[in-house]
């Protein structure tokens, strides 16, 4: 058995020889599973961080956006050129990779990433990004949460076991 992707008969049309219609996009099932075949980002949550093909680290939360953290569900043999909307052909880029890679068929990793944003994130800032956008930080043995504003006033003292997160400021690490 072949471990490229599956090309549909139609080639670049819409349907197929049966005229049965082939679907443009890929379905939740589809994408859960291009999500877990995704390299995981070491020291990461990988319900939230992954790695696209070209190695760029991308947040579950930001598909469909323009950022560089942000991705989409590509067709490894393009749609147009008869790749099917399965999970077999499906891989996770971040957007700004699968607009240069557009319409291209087997395209090196190292050109990929040569399309890549050229922002980098440390730690640090990955961080604040998932605080931001989930209320807390999960790392593997290293798990805090948002405080609330009341809890910043000292009005109130939280009864979550999970402890609130030291946003770095300076040079302290979390």
């Amino acid at each position: 058995m072949s471990s490229l992707p599956h090309r549909s008969r139609g080639g670049g049309n819409s349907s197929n020889n049966t005229g049965e219609n082939r679907p443009r996009f890929f379905d939740s099932k589809a994408k859960s599973l291009c999500w877990a075949r995704a390299d995981i980002v070491p020291g990461r949550h990988p319900e939230r961080w992954r790695k696209d093909a070209a190695g760029n680290i991308v947040c579950k939360r930001f598909c469909n956006c323009q950022g560089c953290l942000c991705f989409e569900y590509d067709h490894i043999v393009p749609f147009s050129k008869g790749g099917e909307s399965i999970a077999e052909n499906c891989q996770i880029l971040q957007t700004r990779v699968n607009r240069f890679k557009s319409d291209k068929d087997q395209v090196e990793p190292s050109l990929l990433r040569g399309y890549s944003c050229d922002v980098k994130f440390t730690d640090k800032e990955l961080d604040i990004i998932e605080m931001a956008v989930y209320g807390d930080v999960i790392r593997p043995g290293n798990q805090c949460r948002c405080r609330t504003v009341a809890e910043m006033l000292g009005q109130h003292k939280s009864k979550d076991s999970i402890a609130s997160c030291k946003l770095p400021h300076n040079d302290e690490s979390l």
